[in-house]
């Protein structure tokens, strides 16, 4: 494909109504007179674990591990010799982790993101194996890192908060309700993510989309554990309006959707913050352009609330954000798959390196709901199994590879 899609009309009305549709987004109500919940608001009681994987989804994992199924037997293997899930892991806690732009300087960010990071797999490597020196290493991360920090600073802080606090409830939710050992300083921990990560990533961020998206993933994992209704909606309510900011729907008119804070009220303004991209077609994402790795963080991102929110009761999936998210990994797939670049799309050159962030999205919208996927499973498969890019994103064969739960 190299020549441009039919260039849409450009024009201030469909800016102002983009504009005034983002705003109204994250409040997307039931029918006059119903008594249903918001498709986006907490549930009258929090399901525990609950934060990206669920009991259910754990179960069905742990059996296929012991039956030594194909690909999660594998994907459990990949884990398990990595040097996240290592017992003699020593936890290198700050009380303020100082962390510039692309982690310049670098005081204690990487040793955060990949403590948190620890902490989650050998959460998972004690509910398969019930291996308590597993769970005992997760507390043994969790409680240090609790004792400790205090802060977070410089220009990457709220990028650095989104990222850890993303993995620790995950780590956290399955210690506190699979694990029958004692965990003492479980309230300290609760007290750490309310006081230190929770106010650092609720606001959100104008930078770009998946700044906002990691934070919001990060204050929705925070808001489960914690069981905060309140934080919960504020943050499910962000999520709605950045992700309609993110991932461009043909539906969604001459241009895309905004966050209203960014005050993105020209097209000019629009085109800019899309790296440059001045034809707009539906799966392409704000960083498309930028590329495919920071791309790749906010599709992570989206498929994580999205999942979380499923397993609380509130189905995103048929909704836009489901619609967005399975067109956003089949354009990018596609691409990263091989597909020649057409001229029109980033001048004709891609960076290319998604990462290993197709699962959770590919599970929920082809295995569960049936939509065709051709792209995406074709990456998915190819890529097995999937493990972290060091951040925030990790083992996602292993927890949601065709998993039925």
């Amino acid at each position: 494909m190299s020549s441009a899609p039919t260039p849409r009309r450009r024009g201030s009305r469909a800016v102002l109504l983009a504009t005034l549709t983002a705003a109204l987004v994250g409040t997307l109500l039931a029918g006059p007179g119903s008594t249903a919940p918001r498709a986006d608001a907490a549930p009258a009681a929090f399901t525990h674990p609950g934060v990206t994987v669920s009991q259910g989804q754990l179960d069905f994992v742990r059996a296929r591990i012991d039956a030594g199924a194909q690909p999660w037997k594998g994907a459990f293997d990949q884990m398990m010799a990595s040097r996240y899930a290592d017992l003699n892991r020593t936890p290198k806690p700050r009380a303020v982790v100082e962390c510039g732009s692309y982690s310049n300087p670098n005081y204690g960010c990487t040793d955060e993101r990949e403590d948190a990071i620890a902490a989650y797999t050998n959460a998972l490597a004690w509910y398969f194996t019930r291996d308590e020196r597993y769970a005992r290493k997760s507390i043994e991360l969790m409680d240090a890192w609790s004792a400790v920090v205090r802060d977070h600073t410089n220009s990457n802080a709220p990028l650095q908060t989104g990222w850890a606090g993303s993995s620790w409830p995950k780590a956290a939710e399955i210690i506190k309700y699979t694990y029958g050992g004692t965990w003492a300083n479980s309230g300290r921990f609760a007290t750490m993510l309310r006081d230190v990560y929770l106010p650092e990533v609720i606001n959100g961020s104008n930078s770009n989309g998946n700044w906002e998206l990691t934070m919001t993933e990060a204050a929705v994992g925070i808001s489960v554990f914690l069981e905060d209704k309140a934080s919960y909606d504020r943050a499910m309510a962000r999520f709605r309006t950045r992700t309609a900011a993110y991932v461009y729907l043909d539906s969604d008119g001459d241009l895309p959707k905004t966050v209203p804070s960014q005050n993105l009220d020209t097209r000019d303004k629009i085109v800019k913050y899309w790296q440059g991209q001045s034809t707009f077609v539906t799966g392409l994402t704000q960083e498309t352009c930028r590329d495919f790795t920071h791309t790749g963080y906010g599709i992570s991102s989206i498929s994580h609330v999205a999942e979380t929110s499923r397993i609380q009761g509130q189905d995103l999936y048929g909704t836009d954000v489901g619609e967005r998210l399975r067109h956003a990994l089949g354009f990018q797939a596609k691409y990263e798959q091989g597909t020649g670049v057409p001229s029109w799309l980033c001048g004709g050159s891609l960076h290319l390196g998604l990462g290993p962030v197709t699962e959770v999205g590919y599970n929920a919208l082809h295995n569960r709901l049936g939509f065709a996927m051709d792209n995406t499973e074709a990456l998915t498969k190819r890529t097995r199994p999937s493990g972290t890019n060091n951040l925030f994103v990790a083992w996602e064969t292993l927890t949601h590879g065709d998993n039925p739960a």
